[in-house]
């Protein structure tokens, strides 16, 4: 790296961010926070750093950097489910529950699939229970448990007699404090290893008097230490009950040496396999699908009570790798699989997953026939006009293949009638290609060339060059044989110019690698299906 005042080249916003995850895994995340700030620089709107980011500010402890980071990662993009699970996370460890569990539904809403989502949402429910209690189940009395208020109270002693004679006022704040054996055993227990800590603050604190300055200074550390501990506890004892407290070190014990908590290890080892897939590195992702279902499957439902839903998931993951390594049976397999469970076990995304990547297997493999009968079993389960488009865009591209073109353009008309409902440009112009595409075929020129101009001008409101120059190509085509008078279909469009037009207009199409859709729009597939 070079300084700034030197003439030299500076690192490129890659190198800052590779630089930054290596040493965020390493778990340097002050450098990586560097690091990423570093990037972010070169590249201030980069929603994949800023959640990065956010997450070193909230390993470091600064909740409100990791929630600016966190929605600045969403300004571009609303349905950004990392960033809407970083604010999640950020609002949660802020103690603000109620929101929290707001963005967790949220995400969830858009990526089901995920566990992180449910997970969250199960945590931050429970946090406000612990903090509010069930209305059924708690009666306000004169009688009732006043420690809370006592804590509260300890605490403002605590801000008054700074300056003050400091063990005097710790020892008349637990002057009529009433706290019992039982409380201070569950403060230990909240604190573990920090409990100890705490006892020797509170020890320096009534050994140290007002008479110097130093003493003063060393007196307004120690309350401040013994504030953040009092924080803590609280914090612990709300939003995790000391029975999964006592739960979770019983399942790091039989884990033995590798200490896994079985939720943690899911999700973590889910967003490896998410990245690996999203990476193109398909063998890693493999292998580490396999494993975690295996281990998943030594954990009992009392340790992870949506086993079943992560186990359909992992299938589905297993599949991908299959899919995309050209193991076409192992990934119909998985994919069944995936399917049976869901079906077996009344999950419905799980359902709807495996017919769409069963789907996906029967297109790749050119039985368009049998894709075709599976996606046409999952167009009822469509929850969204989104996912409706998507769908009928892929029967419609399967009809065109089997040479059906008046069927292909019908499903190319209901997919386009989805996409304005769903308010989609890009779906817009994927069936409006569809249309054409099936009009050339069909041999109506004068049709085909009105549809494609309107596919051009989509092409442009949606800012898509490369399907536009493709688009213009086709049209070149199409108005050259027109005023030639020829409207024979197979000499207006060549296969190879027709490829060209697939491809290039479907590069944003979440589906089939051979109908020109690519790994990295599987994200936006997910997005469709959970929507």
């Amino acid at each position: 790296m070079y300084d700034e005042d030197s003439e030299g080249p500076k690192a490129t916003f890659e190198i800052y961010k590779a630089e930054a995850d290596s040493l965020y895994k390493q778990g340097g995340h002050r450098k990586a926070l560097e690091s990423y700030t570093m990037a972010l620089e070169l590249q201030e709107n980069d929603k994949n750093c800023l959640v990065s980011r956010s997450k070193c500010y909230l390993k470091l402890g600064d909740m409100e950097s990791a929630l600016q980071d966190a929605e600045a990662s969403l300004v571009e993009d609303k349905t950004f489910h990392k960033g809407i699970y970083q604010k999640a996370q950020a609002l949660y460890y802020m103690g603000d529950f109620e929101m929290a569990l707001v963005n967790y539904h949220r995400g969830q809403k858009l990526r089901p699939e995920l566990p992180e989502f449910r997970l969250g949402i199960q945590k931050a429910q429970e946090a406000i229970d612990n903090s509010v209690g069930s209305p059924d189940k708690v009666k306000l009395t004169t009688e009732g448990d006043l420690s809370f208020f006592r804590t509260q109270d300890e605490k403002k002693m605590r801000k008054k007699t700074q300056g003050k004679g400091h063990a005097q006022a710790v020892l008349s704040s637990k002057k009529g404090s009433g706290q019992s054996s039982g409380s201070e055993k569950t403060v230990k227990h909240l604190l573990g290893e920090l409990y100890g800590d705490r006892q020797y603050l509170e020890k320096l604190l009534k050994e140290t008097n007002s008479n110097t300055e130093m003493d003063k200074s060393i007196s307004s550390l120690v309350n401040e230490g013994l504030n953040f501990l009092d924080t803590c506890s609280d914090f612990w004892r709300q939003h995790k009950p000391m029975y999964t407290r006592w739960h979770d070190k019983i399942v790091r014990q039989e884990a033995g040496s590798t200490r896994i908590v079985p939720n943690e290890y899911i999700i973590q080892e889910l967003e490896k396999i998410d990245a690996a897939q999203v990476e193109g590195r398909y063998k890693d992702a493999l292998r580490r699908s396999r494993k975690c279902f295996s281990t998943v499957q030594t954990f009992t439902e009392e340790q992870v009570s949506n086993k079943m839903e992560v186990l359909a998931n992992l299938y589905s993951c297993i599949g991908n790798a299959y899919l995309e390594r050209g193991s076409y049976e192992k990934a119909y397999d998985n994919f069944k699989a995936d399917l049976d469970m869901g079906t077996q076990h009344d999950i419905e995304e799980a359902v709807s997953r495996g017919l769409d990547n069963l789907g996906r297997v029967h297109a790749r493999s050119g039985e368009f026939d049998k894709a075709i009968e599976v996606w046409e079993r999952k167009l009822p389960l469509s929850k969204s006009a989104l996912e409706t488009s998507w769908l009928n865009h892929e029967i419609g591209r399967c009809y065109l293949e089997l040479n059906k073109y008046s069927v292909a353009k019908e499903f190319g008309e209901s997919s386009l009638k989805a996409a304005v409902e769903a308010k989609e440009i890009m779906w817009q112009l994927q069936a409006t290609v569809l249309i054409a595409q099936a009009e050339v075929k069909q041999g109506n020129a004068q049709s085909a060339h009105a549809t494609f101009q309107k596919a051009l001008d989509l092409s442009i409101k949606q800012g898509d060059k490369s399907a536009g120059a493709a688009i213009r190509k086709a049209l070149d085509e199409i108005h050259s044989k027109i005023v030639a008078g020829n409207t024979d279909p197979s000499s207006i469009e060549g296969k190879d110019q027709e490829n060209k037009v697939v491809k290039k207009a479907d590069l944003k199409n979440p589906g089939e690698k051979d109908t020109g859709k690519k790994l990295e729009e599987n994200e936006i597939k997910k997005k469709v299906i959970a929507s």
